[in-house]
């Protein structure tokens, strides 16, 4: 109440300033026609506006009652309506009709009946409205707000109503309640899309939440007017709203044997099945008695059409939905053994994956603890490196700070290229022994490539001297089979034939021996060949077993630190000028290694020869292996 009594304050303040706007002082009440806009107003309306702006609450909507015969004064629809209209709503006595609605009227002039009078004023004066300063205030805020407080005191009147004894009471908040209700349905007829509203409001679902014949069926039939005013509005409404009001409809069919309730709730789920498939789809899945319920409960009692067309939609979307449904079962069931199927055949192969699971797992762990072990051996070593690198350092700064206290200052320089030369020295030394064990690691992969081919080559030399040997092998002689005397007459007569067509060229005896001196000579210089062949074979199959023999030996061979000369005797050879000129390459090979380092500065980074041909006048044109000697 109290937020009511500051909405009127406000409100009066409002209507006093627009009537000071106007040219009327609301104090006196009288026009100043010097003040007055160009606008012709309705002396009415701005007498009522006056008084309103005067009076206290309780006396307000009696004073409202006057706006029905200003409305009344008109015909429907005309300008001048119109005009009455805009101007009821631009002093805010529509305003002023909406919030009164709140009031208890109880003990108030008229009592409830002015709370009727003033609903219908209000859906009146909102109905045909044109506003055109502002339209959003009043679309947006004015006719829902309306629409709710409508719905609010229809809620109340039908609780007095419900709670009244006497019949005469009974009847005046019954005809309240429906003149309430009108005003609604007259309210959103003129705008359609209070409809939404009024299906969301909680007030409206309270309503139709009644045990109440009169007040329910007469929700019913304002429900059945939102369906008939806009088809859709169900389909925009909340999923909870609109299943509450479903769930209502088919409560009052399954707890009522009332003929007028059971014939409104009819009407109302047949409104909604023909309003959009989608609604027939769901009273069929949410509702699956539904249609037994119509057949056997309803059947008979006066209102069999409609409830013949409900039946029919329900049937027709129950037999889509169940042949649906079957087909739905079916692939299911499909599913269900395909699934079993496989789940059966993955646990069999599941203790395997668990093995091959945990190998890899394990496999991983041991990689991942050697790569730990890795590092941290690396991080060891390199700190070990740099604290050596540092104990050298501080050493040789000791030994240099030692020296220039010892040497005198004339042989510093002396001193200096002395070390200078030693650590050359010892650079070259370290480089050559690192490219002598690289190059000897590169010659031990070359050399163990040539022999796994010499062995592959060996293998298929044998398969092939096998399949040849075999191909070459005779046949066993089979006896034929003995012919019959039938056969040998046929077949001698095919040889006749033959011979006749076919007669043989006559060759001389001189020709003839001729032709066999060719033949024996071609024959003896076939066999020479052959056996030529053979024993080049031979020597090739030698030299190549004498190869290998060398290279295993090679491979084998033990380095000049742990040689003994059992080891020297496999390498020396045989011939004197081989052994001989080998000797004049190992003195001129260690003459050179002896040279100063300034006298092989340039000859550091040789690719592959550490000897030049200068110093070095050996020719490596033939290679000695084993006591053999082959170019």
């Amino acid at each position: 109440m109290l937020l009511l009594s500051s909405a009127l304050l406000m409100l009066s303040s409002l209507v006093g300033q627009k009537l000071l706007q106007h040219g009327r002082d609301p104090a006196r009440g009288i026009p100043d026609p010097y003040k007055m806009k160009p606008a012709a107003v309705d002396f009415r309306i701005l007498a009522l506006a006056t008084q309103v702006t005067e009076s206290s609450d309780q006396d307000v909507p009696v004073l409202l009652l006057k706006l029905k015969e200003i409305l009344n004064s008109t015909s429907l629809g005309s300008k001048e309506s119109q005009k009455i209209k805009q101007d009821l709503y631009y002093y805010n006595l529509v305003q002023y009709c909406m919030l009164v609605l709140k009031q208890d009227y109880s003990r108030l002039p008229g009592g409830w009946a002015t709370a009727a009078q003033l609903s219908e004023i209000l859906s009146q004066c909102c109905v045909g409205l044109e506003v055109k300063e502002d339209p959003e205030e009043f679309y947006n805020k004015l006719l829902p707000s309306a629409v709710d407080n409508l719905l609010f005191l229809g809620r109340r009147l039908q609780a007095r109503f419900i709670r009244a004894i006497k019949d005469e009471e009974k009847s005046e908040f019954l005809r309240c309640f429906r003149t309430v209700t009108d005003a609604i349905c007259w309210l959103f007829g003129g705008h359609i899309q209070l409809t939404e509203s009024v299906l969301q409001s909680n007030h409206f679902l309270q309503l139709l939440i009644t045990d109440d014949v009169e007040t329910a069926t007469a929700m019913m039939s304002v429900l059945q007017n939102i369906l008939r005013a806009n088809s859709s509005v169900l389909l925009h409404v909340d999923e909870e709203n609109l299943h509450s009001v479903l769930d209502e409809l088919v409560y009052k069919l399954s707890s009522t044997t009332n003929p007028v309730t059971g014939n409104a709730a009819t009407k109302v789920l047949l409104a909604v099945a023909e309003s959009h498939p989608q609604l027939v789809e769901l009273l069929s899945t949410r509702y699956r008695g539904l249609r037994t319920l119509l057949s056997k409960q309803w059947a008979g009692k006066g209102f069999d059409r409609n409830l013949n067309q409900l039946s029919d939609l329900l049937y027709s979307e129950s037999c889509r939905k169940g042949e649906m449904q079957r087909l739905h079962q079916a692939a299911c069931l499909i599913q269900a053994v395909w699934r079993g199927f496989q789940t059966r055949k993955r646990l069999k192969t599941l203790p395997k994956a668990v093995t091959a699971l945990q190998r890899s797992f394990r496999a991983k762990r041991k990689q991942e603890l050697q790569h730990l072990k890795r590092l941290k051996e690396d991080e060891t070593l390199r700190q070990q490196l740099q604290l050596q690198r540092q104990r050298a350092m501080r050493l040789f700064h000791e030994r240099q700070l030692t020296l220039l206290e010892i040497v005198h200052a004339g042989q510093v320089d002396r001193y200096i290229q002395e070390m200078e030369g030693k650590a050359a020295l010892t650079i070259q030394r370290h480089w050559r022994g690192y490219r002598a064990r690289r190059k000897v690691h590169q010659q031990r992969q070359s050399l163990k490539q040539h022999k796994a081919a010499v062995i592959i080559q060996r293998a298929a030399h044998k398969f092939l001297g096998k399949c040849q040997r075999k191909r070459k092998a005779l046949s066993p002689w089979k006896e034929p089979k003995e012919l019959t005397s039938a056969q040998k007459l046929a077949l001698q007569q095919k040889v006749d034939d033959y011979i006749r067509l076919h007669p043989a060229s006559q060759m001389s005896e001189g020709m003839s021996k001729e032709l066999h001196l060719q033949g024996q000579e071609k024959l003896a210089q076939y066999l020479l060949r052959s056996s030529l062949d053979r024993r080049a074979e031979q020597r090739r199959e030698a030299l190549l077993a004498q190869v290998n023999t060398d290279v295993e030996l090679l491979m084998s061979a033990p380095s000049l630190m742990e040689a003994t000369e059992k080891d020297l005797d496999v390498f020396m050879s045989r011939s004197v000028p081989v052994a001989c000129k080998a000797r004049q390459s190992h003195n001129t090979i260690l003459k050179y290694t002896r040279w100063p380092w300034w006298k092989k500065l340039g000859d550091e980074f040789m690719d592959d020869d550490m000897i030049p041909d200068d110093v070095l006048n050996t020719e490596f044109g033939t290679l000695f292996i084993g006591g053999s000697k082959s170019s």
